[in-house]
């Protein structure tokens, strides 16, 4: 059986959401953005890494966990792949960063994303840049649970 856990982040988008950054995504609870901050696309995060559920934490920390990103607001939405690590700390108080590369800190949430935030939807990166309310989706997903079919023979 494979094991889902997902928690949701409450953010806004900013007149400065350029979302250009080619390797990262990242959103904060900060509430301000300046135009060299291309890679952030939501401020006034409700929560930083260090508040995700302990549930979640222990299911991207696993070593074939899969974490998927949904970035909803209004209609519009997209959503991003990646892998998370035993290595990773998720304590940042303040951010959560998605990667593309396996690079990891302390705001580091997935490493291995198939997108940055240059790849986002642009109706929706467009929506973000008026100032429009911001829902994060983080889906941790465990594939190290025992797949053993009852009763098969090998």
């Amino acid at each position: 059986m494979v094991k889902v856990v997902i928690d949701q982040i409450r953010a806004w988008g900013h007149i400065n959401v350029s979302a250009r950054h080619r390797t990262t995504i990242e959103v904060t609870k900060d509430d301000y953005l300046t135009p060299r901050g291309d890679c952030i696309i939501g401020i006034r995060a409700d929560k930083g890494l260090a508040d995700l559920k302990p549930e979640l934490k222990e299911v991207i920390r696993k070593d074939k966990s899969l974490v998927i990103v949904l970035f909803s607001s209004g209609e519009y939405f997209d959503y991003v792949i990646g892998h998370g690590s035993p290595k990773l700390s998720l304590s940042h108080s303040t951010k959560l960063i998605i990667r593309r590369s396996s690079y990891i800190d302390d705001a580091t949430l997935m490493i291995k994303a198939n997108k940055a935030a240059a790849d986002l939807n642009r109706v929706l990166i467009d929506r973000l840049k008026k100032g429009a309310p911001l829902l994060v989706y983080v889906i941790g997903v465990d594939l190290e649970q025992d797949t053993a079919i009852e009763g098969s023979s090998t």
